[in-house]
């Protein structure tokens, strides 16, 4: 457990306390009114969580709209880094999550301790971090990336300058080809994008000639290689909703499909598969942890939440200031007006 969540007290309610007859979307509103709350669903969560957000998307865009917000809570339904993040921009804000042992496969791979120990050793590396990662590790980053920004932030460095690249070794190659760099990459990867089969694909793709496939760069080059489109999650779901393709495969964690079907119900979208031919390794163990009984729990006994010291906020903001100062004028603009 990371010493950023601070738990519920043992006065708390609990699962156990509500009654058979609860309503979660009835009781979540009057919570949300009373608390002046914002709840954010990451596009990996299940369909119903989304549902009732107030917004849907990525991490990092999830944390800067509910920091644009007048709001005293921010209900962070995805994993506990995404909720780190919207406590590093909203300081004073209470920052809650639906399951404390929400993780990431990522951030579990890439403690500070460890990192700290790895930076050392190459001291005249630039740290470019993907954001998928403890604050810890943020505040020992120089700079943080998005998998839909790195590219473009890479491109401005210093051909001479080296770089080491951390958590995820696959997102970290895909950048090295495609920026031309070499780049030291830490061992780690998403256990969702990781299971991807390159062999199950190709047969799916058989099946389905005419299906474009839409891949995450977190996944291995083996599924990249196939891939018609490469990006972000909402770079995935911008690429499908702009093709005319009435089909498509998508390499990435299946509950983006939610949003796909509620925009274009008349298509047709199939998650890519495992190795043993299914859609199960599309599904990540840590974003299923939230449920809405556990997120009205969060609202009500305001835990668990995050908090952290002041100087790790201070730390991990300023890699974070420096990638906003870095991104595309596009983003920038997006940014200003929220």
């Amino acid at each position: 457990m990371q010493d950023t969540v601070i738990l519920p007290d043992a006065q708390a309610l609990t699962l156990s306390d509500l009654d058979p007859k609860f309503d979660p979307w009835a009781e979540i509103e009057k919570l949300k009114v009373q608390k002046n709350a914002v709840i954010l669903a990451h596009y990996y969560q299940d369909g119903e969580i989304q549902d009732i957000a107030d917004f849907v998307g990525d991490s990092l865009d999830l944390s800067r709209k509910a920091a644009a917000t007048d709001a005293d809570m921010i209900v962070f339904s995805g994993v506990r880094f995404m909720a780190e993040v919207a406590k590093i921009l909203s300081p004073q804000k209470t920052v809650v999550l639906p399951d404390a042992d929400a993780g990431c496969s990522l951030e579990d791979v890439c403690q500070p301790g460890d990192f700290a120990r790895f930076r050392a050793e190459h001291p005249d590396h630039l740290a470019i971090t993907y954001i998928n990662c403890s604050a810890g590790v943020k505040a020992l980053s120089d700079i943080i990336v998005t998998s839909s920004n790195a590219e473009y932030i890479i491109n401005q460095l210093p051909k001479h300058q080296p770089i080491l690249f951390a958590p995820d070794k696959h997102l970290g190659a895909y950048l090295a080809r495609k920026t031309g760099r070499e780049m030291l990459l830490w061992d780690g990867t998403c256990l969702v994008h990781d299971q991807f089969s390159e062999r199950e694909l190709v047969k799916l793709k058989t099946e389905h000639p005419s299906a474009p496939i839409a891949a995450h760069p977190e996944c291995h080059k083996g599924i990249l290689d196939h891939a018609d489109h490469v990006g972000s999650t909402k770079g995935i779901l911008d690429f499908v909703l702009a093709s005319p393709a009435q089909e498509f495969i998508i390499a990435t964690e299946r509950h983006i499909i939610h949003q796909m079907e509620k925009a274009l119900p008349e298509k047709t979208f199939l998650a890519a598969p495992g190795a043993d031919g299914s859609c199960n390794c599309a599904d990540c163990p840590f974003m299923a942890m939230n449920t809405l009984e556990k997120m009205y729990l969060a609202m009500a006994n305001g835990a668990p939440k995050i908090e952290m010291p002041e100087d790790l906020r201070l730390s991990a903001l300023k890699p974070l200031e420096k990638m906003l100062e870095m991104s595309p004028p596009t983003t920038k603009v997006t940014q200003a007006a929220e």
